[in-house]
Protein backbone atom coordinates (compact mmCIF):
# COMPACT_ATOMS: atom_id res chain seq x y z
CA UNK A 1 0.00 0.00 0.00
CA UNK A 2 2.84 2.39 0.83
CA UNK A 3 4.50 1.83 -2.52
CA UNK A 4 1.22 2.38 -4.35
CA UNK A 5 0.63 5.67 -2.52
CA UNK A 6 4.18 6.85 -3.28
CA UNK A 7 3.72 5.98 -6.93
CA UNK A 8 0.50 7.98 -7.12
CA UNK A 9 2.14 10.93 -5.40
CA UNK A 10 5.03 10.87 -7.83
CA UNK A 11 2.64 10.76 -10.80
CA UNK A 12 0.76 13.75 -9.38
CA UNK A 13 4.01 15.68 -8.99
CA UNK A 14 4.93 14.83 -12.59
CA UNK A 15 1.58 16.17 -13.77
CA UNK A 16 2.08 19.33 -11.72
CA UNK A 17 5.54 19.92 -13.16
CA UNK A 18 4.25 19.32 -16.68
CA UNK A 19 1.46 21.85 -16.19
CA UNK A 20 3.93 24.34 -14.73
CA UNK A 21 6.16 23.93 -17.78
CA UNK A 22 3.24 24.72 -20.05
CA UNK A 23 2.61 27.90 -18.07
CA UNK A 24 5.48 29.61 -19.84
CA UNK A 25 3.26 30.80 -22.68
CA UNK A 26 0.13 32.93 -22.71
CA UNK A 27 -2.47 32.84 -25.45
CA UNK A 28 -3.52 36.01 -27.22
CA UNK A 29 -1.47 38.82 -28.79
CA UNK A 30 1.53 40.34 -27.05
CA UNK A 31 1.07 44.09 -26.86
CA UNK A 32 3.43 46.34 -28.82
CA UNK A 33 3.58 50.08 -28.22
CA UNK A 34 2.37 52.05 -31.22
CA UNK A 35 5.15 53.72 -33.15
CA UNK A 36 5.27 57.53 -32.95
CA UNK A 37 3.86 59.29 -36.00
CA UNK A 38 6.33 60.11 -38.75
CA UNK A 39 5.67 63.84 -38.67
CA UNK A 40 8.34 66.53 -38.48
CA UNK A 41 6.27 69.66 -37.83
CA UNK A 42 3.08 70.64 -36.05
CA UNK A 43 1.98 73.36 -38.47
CA UNK A 44 2.03 73.63 -42.24
CA UNK A 45 4.36 76.60 -41.96
CA UNK A 46 7.08 76.17 -39.30
CA UNK A 47 7.17 78.90 -36.67
CA UNK A 48 10.39 80.21 -35.20
CA UNK A 49 9.38 83.43 -33.42
CA UNK A 50 6.53 85.90 -33.00
CA UNK A 51 6.58 89.64 -33.58
CA UNK A 52 7.15 92.12 -30.78
CA UNK A 53 4.40 94.57 -29.83
CA UNK A 54 6.54 97.29 -28.31
CA UNK A 55 7.07 98.59 -24.80
CA UNK A 56 4.11 96.99 -23.07
CA UNK A 57 3.48 94.13 -20.68
CA UNK A 58 3.34 90.94 -22.72
CA UNK A 59 4.70 92.67 -25.80
CA UNK A 60 8.04 90.87 -26.12
CA UNK A 61 8.72 88.56 -29.03
CA UNK A 62 8.54 84.86 -28.23
CA UNK A 63 10.95 82.29 -29.62
CA UNK A 64 10.00 78.64 -30.11
CA UNK A 65 12.83 76.37 -28.97
CA UNK A 66 12.22 73.08 -30.76
CA UNK A 67 13.19 69.97 -28.83
CA UNK A 68 13.58 71.74 -25.48
CA UNK A 69 12.26 70.06 -22.34
CA UNK A 70 9.42 71.54 -20.30
CA UNK A 71 9.88 72.46 -16.67
CA UNK A 72 7.69 70.72 -14.10
CA UNK A 73 6.73 74.10 -12.61
CA UNK A 74 6.40 75.99 -15.90
CA UNK A 75 4.05 78.56 -14.33
CA UNK A 76 7.01 80.07 -12.46
CA UNK A 77 8.15 81.47 -15.82
CA UNK A 78 5.46 84.14 -15.36
CA UNK A 79 7.36 85.31 -12.24
CA UNK A 80 4.24 85.87 -10.15
CA UNK A 81 4.50 84.98 -6.47
CA UNK A 82 0.74 85.21 -6.02
CA UNK A 83 0.13 82.89 -8.98
CA UNK A 84 2.65 80.30 -7.76
CA UNK A 85 1.12 80.38 -4.28
CA UNK A 86 -2.36 79.84 -5.71
CA UNK A 87 -1.19 76.82 -7.69
CA UNK A 88 0.56 75.34 -4.64
CA UNK A 89 -2.68 75.58 -2.66
CA UNK A 90 -4.64 74.08 -5.52
CA UNK A 91 -2.29 71.09 -5.79
CA UNK A 92 -2.65 70.47 -2.06
CA UNK A 93 -6.39 71.00 -1.68
CA UNK A 94 -8.16 70.40 -5.01
CA UNK A 95 -10.72 67.60 -4.46
CA UNK A 96 -10.68 66.42 -8.08
CA UNK A 97 -6.93 65.82 -7.90
CA UNK A 98 -7.28 64.03 -4.57
CA UNK A 99 -10.07 61.85 -6.00
CA UNK A 100 -7.88 60.97 -9.01
CA UNK A 101 -5.04 60.01 -6.66
CA UNK A 102 -7.39 57.80 -4.65
CA UNK A 103 -8.62 56.15 -7.86
CA UNK A 104 -5.01 55.34 -8.71
CA UNK A 105 -4.56 53.68 -5.31
CA UNK A 106 -7.66 51.56 -6.01
CA UNK A 107 -6.27 50.45 -9.37
CA UNK A 108 -2.88 49.58 -7.85
CA UNK A 109 -4.45 47.46 -5.13
CA UNK A 110 -6.55 45.62 -7.73
CA UNK A 111 -3.35 44.70 -9.59
CA UNK A 112 -1.69 43.46 -6.42
CA UNK A 113 -4.80 41.49 -5.47
CA UNK A 114 -4.87 39.70 -8.83
CA UNK A 115 -1.16 38.89 -8.56
CA UNK A 116 -2.04 36.75 -5.56
CA UNK A 117 -3.41 34.15 -7.99
CA UNK A 118 0.20 33.36 -8.96
CA UNK A 119 0.61 31.60 -5.61
CA UNK A 120 -1.19 28.67 -3.98
CA UNK A 121 -4.12 29.47 -1.71
CA UNK A 122 -3.81 28.02 1.78
CA UNK A 123 -6.75 27.76 4.18
CA UNK A 124 -6.94 26.33 7.69
CA UNK A 125 -10.04 25.08 9.46
CA UNK A 126 -10.95 23.52 12.77
CA UNK A 127 -14.18 21.61 13.41
CA UNK A 128 -15.46 20.41 16.78
CA UNK A 129 -18.67 18.44 17.20
CA UNK A 130 -20.48 16.07 19.56
CA UNK A 131 -22.62 13.42 17.91
CA UNK A 132 -24.36 10.08 18.31
CA UNK A 133 -23.83 7.49 15.65
CA UNK A 134 -26.36 4.79 14.69
CA UNK A 135 -25.20 1.37 15.68
CA UNK A 136 -26.96 -0.30 12.76
CA UNK A 137 -25.92 1.70 9.72
CA UNK A 138 -22.55 3.24 10.54
CA UNK A 139 -19.25 2.23 12.06
CA UNK A 140 -18.25 3.73 15.36
CA UNK A 141 -14.95 4.74 16.84
CA UNK A 142 -12.41 2.10 17.64
CA UNK A 143 -13.70 2.29 21.21
CA UNK A 144 -17.19 1.24 20.00
CA UNK A 145 -18.63 4.38 21.58
CA UNK A 146 -21.79 5.63 19.88
CA UNK A 147 -21.79 9.07 21.54
CA UNK A 148 -18.52 10.93 21.19
CA UNK A 149 -16.75 14.20 20.45
CA UNK A 150 -14.85 14.75 17.21
CA UNK A 151 -12.10 17.34 16.70
CA UNK A 152 -10.73 17.90 13.19
CA UNK A 153 -8.05 20.49 12.35
CA UNK A 154 -7.29 20.63 8.60
CA UNK A 155 -5.11 22.58 6.14
CA UNK A 156 -6.21 22.84 2.50
CA UNK A 157 -3.97 24.00 -0.34
CA UNK A 158 -5.33 24.82 -3.78
CA UNK A 159 -3.56 26.05 -6.88
CA UNK A 160 -4.53 26.61 -10.50
CA UNK A 161 -1.50 26.47 -12.83
CA UNK A 162 -1.58 29.31 -15.33
CA UNK A 163 -1.24 26.91 -18.24
CA UNK A 164 -2.64 29.17 -20.96
CA UNK A 165 -1.87 32.51 -19.31
CA UNK A 166 -5.36 33.41 -18.10
CA UNK A 167 -4.05 34.89 -14.87
CA UNK A 168 -1.10 36.61 -16.56
CA UNK A 169 -3.38 38.24 -19.10
CA UNK A 170 -5.75 39.27 -16.31
CA UNK A 171 -2.88 40.87 -14.39
CA UNK A 172 -1.71 42.51 -17.62
CA UNK A 173 -5.20 43.90 -18.20
CA UNK A 174 -5.49 45.26 -14.67
CA UNK A 175 -2.02 46.81 -14.86
CA UNK A 176 -2.97 48.50 -18.14
CA UNK A 177 -6.11 49.80 -16.44
CA UNK A 178 -3.96 51.09 -13.61
CA UNK A 179 -1.78 52.92 -16.13
CA UNK A 180 -4.91 54.42 -17.66
CA UNK A 181 -6.05 55.67 -14.26
CA UNK A 182 -2.56 56.96 -13.57
CA UNK A 183 -2.49 59.04 -16.73
CA UNK A 184 -6.02 60.22 -16.02
CA UNK A 185 -4.69 61.52 -12.70
CA UNK A 186 -1.80 63.19 -14.55
CA UNK A 187 -4.30 64.79 -16.92
CA UNK A 188 -6.22 66.10 -13.92
CA UNK A 189 -2.97 67.61 -12.62
CA UNK A 190 -2.04 69.30 -15.91
CA UNK A 191 -5.58 70.57 -16.44
CA UNK A 192 -5.70 71.95 -12.90
CA UNK A 193 -2.44 73.90 -13.19
CA UNK A 194 -3.37 75.30 -16.59
CA UNK A 195 -6.87 76.23 -15.44
CA UNK A 196 -5.51 78.11 -12.43
CA UNK A 197 -3.10 80.10 -14.60
CA UNK A 198 -5.65 80.89 -17.31
CA UNK A 199 -8.37 81.77 -14.80
CA UNK A 200 -6.04 84.13 -12.93
CA UNK A 201 -5.06 85.81 -16.22
CA UNK A 202 -8.69 86.19 -17.28
CA UNK A 203 -9.58 87.58 -13.87
CA UNK A 204 -6.82 90.20 -14.11
CA UNK A 205 -7.96 91.11 -17.61
CA UNK A 206 -11.60 91.48 -16.56
CA UNK A 207 -10.68 93.66 -13.59
CA UNK A 208 -8.99 96.10 -15.96
CA UNK A 209 -11.87 95.89 -18.44
CA UNK A 210 -14.40 96.66 -15.70
CA UNK A 211 -12.43 99.74 -14.64
CA UNK A 212 -12.11 100.95 -18.25
CA UNK A 213 -15.81 100.29 -18.94
CA UNK A 214 -16.90 102.29 -15.90
CA UNK A 215 -14.76 105.21 -17.03
CA UNK A 216 -16.28 104.91 -20.47
CA UNK A 217 -19.78 105.00 -18.96
CA UNK A 218 -18.89 108.11 -16.95
CA UNK A 219 -17.54 109.81 -20.07
CA UNK A 220 -20.64 108.92 -22.08
CA UNK A 221 -22.90 110.18 -19.28
CA UNK A 222 -21.07 113.53 -19.20
CA UNK A 223 -21.42 113.84 -22.97
CA UNK A 224 -25.14 113.19 -22.65
CA UNK A 225 -25.51 115.90 -20.03
CA UNK A 226 -23.78 118.40 -22.30
CA UNK A 227 -25.93 117.48 -25.28
CA UNK A 228 -29.08 117.81 -23.20
CA UNK A 229 -27.97 121.27 -22.11
CA UNK A 230 -27.16 122.26 -25.69
CA UNK A 231 -30.52 120.90 -26.83
CA UNK A 232 -32.28 123.06 -24.23
CA UNK A 233 -30.43 126.06 -25.63
CA UNK A 234 -31.06 125.13 -29.23
CA UNK A 235 -27.45 124.27 -30.06
CA UNK A 236 -28.06 120.56 -30.55
CA UNK A 237 -30.80 118.51 -32.10
CA UNK A 238 -32.94 115.87 -30.45
CA UNK A 239 -31.35 113.37 -32.82
CA UNK A 240 -27.95 114.05 -31.26
CA UNK A 241 -29.37 113.54 -27.77
CA UNK A 242 -31.09 110.30 -28.75
CA UNK A 243 -27.93 108.97 -30.41
CA UNK A 244 -25.89 109.70 -27.28
CA UNK A 245 -28.52 108.09 -25.05
CA UNK A 246 -28.34 104.99 -27.23
CA UNK A 247 -24.56 104.94 -27.06
CA UNK A 248 -24.60 105.30 -23.27
CA UNK A 249 -27.11 102.48 -22.92
CA UNK A 250 -25.02 100.23 -25.16
CA UNK A 251 -21.85 100.86 -23.16
CA UNK A 252 -23.68 100.44 -19.83
CA UNK A 253 -25.10 97.12 -21.06
CA UNK A 254 -21.58 95.71 -21.42
CA UNK A 255 -20.76 96.23 -17.73
CA UNK A 256 -23.06 93.67 -15.99
CA UNK A 257 -21.75 90.71 -18.06
CA UNK A 258 -18.19 91.74 -17.23
CA UNK A 259 -18.96 92.01 -13.52
CA UNK A 260 -20.78 88.68 -13.60
CA UNK A 261 -17.91 86.94 -15.37
CA UNK A 262 -15.40 88.50 -12.97
CA UNK A 263 -17.36 87.14 -9.98
CA UNK A 264 -17.59 83.71 -11.61
CA UNK A 265 -13.83 83.64 -12.16
CA UNK A 266 -13.29 84.59 -8.52
CA UNK A 267 -15.52 81.69 -7.47
CA UNK A 268 -13.77 79.32 -9.89
CA UNK A 269 -10.35 80.17 -8.47
CA UNK A 270 -11.69 79.51 -4.98
CA UNK A 271 -13.06 76.09 -5.96
CA UNK A 272 -9.90 75.13 -7.85
CA UNK A 273 -7.91 75.77 -4.68
CA UNK A 274 -10.34 73.67 -2.63
CA UNK A 275 -12.17 76.51 -0.90
CA UNK A 276 -15.73 77.80 -0.86
CA UNK A 277 -16.33 81.05 -2.78
CA UNK A 278 -17.32 82.89 0.41
CA UNK A 279 -14.10 81.82 2.13
CA UNK A 280 -11.68 82.79 -0.60
CA UNK A 281 -9.74 86.02 -0.05
CA UNK A 282 -9.58 88.51 -2.87
CA UNK A 283 -6.17 88.16 -4.50
CA UNK A 284 -5.96 90.69 -7.31
CA UNK A 285 -3.76 89.74 -10.24
CA UNK A 286 -2.40 92.51 -12.40
CA UNK A 287 -1.35 91.69 -15.95
CA UNK A 288 1.52 94.13 -15.63
CA UNK A 289 2.91 92.03 -12.77
CA UNK A 290 3.20 88.97 -15.02
CA UNK A 291 6.22 88.41 -17.24
CA UNK A 292 5.63 86.82 -20.61
CA UNK A 293 7.95 83.81 -21.14
CA UNK A 294 10.10 84.68 -24.14
CA UNK A 295 11.65 81.25 -24.80
CA UNK A 296 8.94 78.65 -25.29
CA UNK A 297 9.95 74.99 -25.34
CA UNK A 298 8.31 73.00 -28.12
CA UNK A 299 8.67 69.24 -27.85
CA UNK A 300 9.53 67.22 -30.92
CA UNK A 301 6.46 65.68 -32.56
CA UNK A 302 7.89 62.21 -31.94
CA UNK A 303 8.07 62.97 -28.21
CA UNK A 304 4.55 64.38 -27.90
CA UNK A 305 2.89 60.96 -27.80
CA UNK A 306 5.09 60.02 -24.82
CA UNK A 307 4.19 63.20 -22.91
CA UNK A 308 0.51 63.92 -23.41
CA UNK A 309 -1.44 62.16 -20.64
CA UNK A 310 -4.54 61.77 -22.82
CA UNK A 311 -2.51 59.96 -25.49
CA UNK A 312 -0.83 57.78 -22.86
CA UNK A 313 -4.22 56.97 -21.38
CA UNK A 314 -5.48 55.95 -24.83
CA UNK A 315 -2.38 53.76 -25.21
CA UNK A 316 -3.10 52.12 -21.84
CA UNK A 317 -6.68 51.46 -22.98
CA UNK A 318 -5.28 49.84 -26.13
CA UNK A 319 -3.01 47.64 -24.00
CA UNK A 320 -5.97 46.65 -21.84
CA UNK A 321 -7.98 45.69 -24.91
CA UNK A 322 -5.08 43.58 -26.18
CA UNK A 323 -4.80 41.69 -22.89
CA UNK A 324 -8.54 41.04 -22.85
CA UNK A 325 -8.27 39.18 -26.14
CA UNK A 326 -5.93 36.73 -24.38
CA UNK A 327 -8.37 36.48 -21.48
CA UNK A 328 -11.23 35.65 -23.85
CA UNK A 329 -9.17 32.98 -25.63
CA UNK A 330 -7.94 31.43 -22.36
CA UNK A 331 -11.51 31.18 -21.06
CA UNK A 332 -12.25 28.78 -23.92
CA UNK A 333 -9.39 26.44 -22.96
CA UNK A 334 -9.09 23.84 -20.16
CA UNK A 335 -7.74 24.58 -16.69
CA UNK A 336 -6.29 22.15 -14.16
CA UNK A 337 -6.97 23.00 -10.50
CA UNK A 338 -4.68 21.22 -8.02
CA UNK A 339 -5.82 20.54 -4.46
CA UNK A 340 -4.20 19.03 -1.39
CA UNK A 341 -5.35 18.69 2.18
CA UNK A 342 -3.93 17.30 5.39
CA UNK A 343 -5.14 17.18 8.96
CA UNK A 344 -5.97 15.12 11.97
CA UNK A 345 -9.23 13.81 13.43
CA UNK A 346 -9.61 12.49 16.98
CA UNK A 347 -12.19 12.10 19.72
CA UNK A 348 -10.03 13.89 22.26
CA UNK A 349 -7.97 17.05 21.89
CA UNK A 350 -4.84 15.46 23.37
CA UNK A 351 -4.96 12.71 20.74
CA UNK A 352 -4.74 15.10 17.78
CA UNK A 353 -1.70 14.62 15.54
CA UNK A 354 -0.84 11.33 17.19
CA UNK A 355 -0.20 8.19 15.16
CA UNK A 356 -3.27 6.92 13.38
CA UNK A 357 -5.28 10.18 13.53
CA UNK A 358 -3.80 11.91 10.49
CA UNK A 359 -5.23 12.07 6.99
CA UNK A 360 -4.19 13.69 3.73
CA UNK A 361 -5.18 13.84 0.10
CA UNK A 362 -3.94 15.28 -3.19
CA UNK A 363 -5.77 15.63 -6.48
CA UNK A 364 -5.87 17.28 -9.88
CA UNK A 365 -8.99 18.14 -11.81
CA UNK A 366 -9.29 18.96 -15.51
CA UNK A 367 -12.09 21.30 -16.52
CA UNK A 368 -12.89 22.48 -20.03
CA UNK A 369 -15.92 24.29 -21.48
CA UNK A 370 -17.72 22.16 -24.07
CA UNK A 371 -20.96 23.97 -24.87
CA UNK A 372 -21.79 27.50 -23.76
CA UNK A 373 -24.29 28.46 -26.44
CA UNK A 374 -21.65 30.47 -28.30
CA UNK A 375 -21.09 32.74 -25.33
CA UNK A 376 -17.32 32.34 -25.10
CA UNK A 377 -16.85 32.52 -28.87
CA UNK A 378 -18.72 35.78 -29.15
CA UNK A 379 -16.91 37.19 -26.12
CA UNK A 380 -13.64 36.55 -27.93
CA UNK A 381 -14.93 38.25 -31.07
CA UNK A 382 -16.17 41.17 -28.97
CA UNK A 383 -12.71 41.49 -27.37
CA UNK A 384 -11.09 41.67 -30.82
CA UNK A 385 -13.60 44.29 -31.94
CA UNK A 386 -12.92 46.26 -28.74
CA UNK A 387 -9.21 46.23 -29.61
CA UNK A 388 -9.97 47.69 -33.04
CA UNK A 389 -12.09 50.34 -31.34
CA UNK A 390 -9.31 51.19 -28.87
CA UNK A 391 -6.78 51.41 -31.72
CA UNK A 392 -8.91 53.96 -33.56
CA UNK A 393 -9.49 55.89 -30.34
CA UNK A 394 -5.72 56.00 -29.81
CA UNK A 395 -5.21 57.36 -33.31
CA UNK A 396 -7.94 59.95 -32.68
CA UNK A 397 -6.21 61.01 -29.44
CA UNK A 398 -2.89 61.42 -31.29
CA UNK A 399 -4.48 63.50 -34.04
CA UNK A 400 -6.29 65.67 -31.47
CA UNK A 401 -3.02 66.20 -29.59
CA UNK A 402 -1.22 67.40 -32.72
CA UNK A 403 -4.16 69.62 -33.61
CA UNK A 404 -4.15 71.11 -30.12
CA UNK A 405 -0.45 72.00 -30.35
CA UNK A 406 -0.78 73.34 -33.90
CA UNK A 407 -3.78 75.50 -32.97
CA UNK A 408 -1.97 76.90 -29.95
CA UNK A 409 1.18 77.73 -31.92
CA UNK A 410 -0.92 79.50 -34.53
CA UNK A 411 -2.85 81.32 -31.81
CA UNK A 412 0.38 82.58 -30.24
CA UNK A 413 1.57 83.86 -33.60
CA UNK A 414 -1.70 85.68 -34.24
CA UNK A 415 -1.93 86.90 -30.64
CA UNK A 416 1.36 88.69 -31.15
CA UNK A 417 0.04 90.34 -34.32
CA UNK A 418 -3.21 91.29 -32.58
CA UNK A 419 -1.37 92.77 -29.61
CA UNK A 420 0.88 94.77 -31.92
CA UNK A 421 -2.18 96.18 -33.73
CA UNK A 422 -4.00 96.88 -30.46
CA UNK A 423 -0.90 98.66 -29.11
CA UNK A 424 -0.73 100.83 -32.24
CA UNK A 425 -4.42 101.68 -31.90
CA UNK A 426 -4.04 102.47 -28.20
CA UNK A 427 -1.05 104.72 -28.87
CA UNK A 428 -2.98 106.56 -31.57
CA UNK A 429 -5.98 106.96 -29.26
CA UNK A 430 -3.72 108.34 -26.56
CA UNK A 431 -2.20 110.88 -28.98
CA UNK A 432 -5.70 111.89 -30.07
CA UNK A 433 -6.75 112.32 -26.46
CA UNK A 434 -3.70 114.46 -25.66
CA UNK A 435 -4.35 116.71 -28.65
CA UNK A 436 -8.04 117.02 -27.84
CA UNK A 437 -7.22 117.93 -24.25
CA UNK A 438 -4.78 120.66 -25.37
CA UNK A 439 -7.22 122.05 -27.90
CA UNK A 440 -9.99 122.11 -25.31
CA UNK A 441 -7.73 123.86 -22.79
CA UNK A 442 -6.72 126.40 -25.45
CA UNK A 443 -10.32 126.94 -26.51
CA UNK A 444 -9.96 125.48 -30.02
CA UNK A 445 -12.22 122.46 -29.38
CA UNK A 446 -15.37 121.79 -27.44
CA UNK A 447 -15.78 119.56 -24.46
CA UNK A 448 -17.71 117.02 -26.52
CA UNK A 449 -14.64 116.48 -28.71
CA UNK A 450 -12.58 115.83 -25.57
CA UNK A 451 -15.14 113.34 -24.25
CA UNK A 452 -15.22 111.58 -27.60
CA UNK A 453 -11.43 111.25 -27.50
CA UNK A 454 -11.62 109.90 -23.95
CA UNK A 455 -14.19 107.32 -25.00
CA UNK A 456 -12.03 106.17 -27.92
CA UNK A 457 -9.05 105.94 -25.56
CA UNK A 458 -10.93 103.75 -23.07
CA UNK A 459 -12.22 101.50 -25.83
CA UNK A 460 -8.70 101.04 -27.19
CA UNK A 461 -7.47 100.19 -23.68
CA UNK A 462 -10.13 97.50 -23.35
CA UNK A 463 -9.07 95.99 -26.67
CA UNK A 464 -5.42 96.17 -25.60
CA UNK A 465 -6.11 94.40 -22.30
CA UNK A 466 -8.02 91.66 -24.12
CA UNK A 467 -5.10 91.17 -26.52
CA UNK A 468 -2.62 90.98 -23.64
CA UNK A 469 -4.73 88.40 -21.80
CA UNK A 470 -5.08 86.26 -24.92
CA UNK A 471 -1.32 86.12 -25.32
CA UNK A 472 -0.70 85.17 -21.69
CA UNK A 473 -3.50 82.58 -21.72
CA UNK A 474 -2.39 80.96 -24.97
CA UNK A 475 1.16 80.76 -23.62
CA UNK A 476 -0.17 78.73 -20.69
CA UNK A 477 -2.24 76.67 -23.13
CA UNK A 478 0.92 75.74 -25.06
CA UNK A 479 2.52 74.29 -21.94
CA UNK A 480 -0.61 72.24 -21.32
CA UNK A 481 -0.84 71.14 -24.96
CA UNK A 482 2.73 69.81 -24.81
CA UNK A 483 2.00 67.75 -21.69
CA UNK A 484 2.69 70.17 -18.84
CA UNK A 485 6.12 68.81 -17.86
CA UNK A 486 4.65 66.24 -15.44
CA UNK A 487 7.45 63.76 -16.25
CA UNK A 488 9.88 66.04 -14.43
CA UNK A 489 7.97 65.64 -11.16
CA UNK A 490 9.20 62.63 -9.18
CA UNK A 491 5.79 61.98 -7.61
CA UNK A 492 4.12 61.74 -11.02
CA UNK A 493 6.84 60.21 -13.19
CA UNK A 494 7.48 57.13 -11.04
CA UNK A 495 5.23 54.11 -11.23
CA UNK A 496 4.81 52.38 -7.86
CA UNK A 497 5.17 48.95 -9.51
CA UNK A 498 8.48 49.91 -11.10
CA UNK A 499 10.20 50.89 -7.84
Amino acid sequence: MTLIRKSRTLRLLEVTLALSALAGCAVGPNFKKPAPPDVGEYTAQPLSATVAAGDIAGGDAQRFAKGTDISADWWTLFHSTALSGLIDRSLKNNPDLKAAQAALSVARENVLAQRGAYYPAVAASFAASRQRQSGQIAPTLNSNTFIYNLFTPEVTVSYVPDVFGLNRRTVESLKAQEQGVRFQMVATYTTLTANVVVTAIQQASLQMQVVATRRLIDSSAKALEILKYQFSRGYASQLDVAAQESQLAQVAATLPPLVKQLAQLHDLLAVLSGRFPSQAPDEPFDLSSLELPQDLPVSLPSALVAQRPDVLQAEANLHDASAKIGIAIANRLPNFPLTANAGSSAAFMDQLFTEGTGFWGVGVNAMAPIFQGGQLLHQERAAKAAYTQAAEQYRSAVLAAFQNVADTLTALDQDAEALKTAKTAADAAQVTLDLARRQWQDGYAGYLALLSAEQADQQSRIALVQAQASRYADTAALFQALGGGWWNRSDLATDEHEK
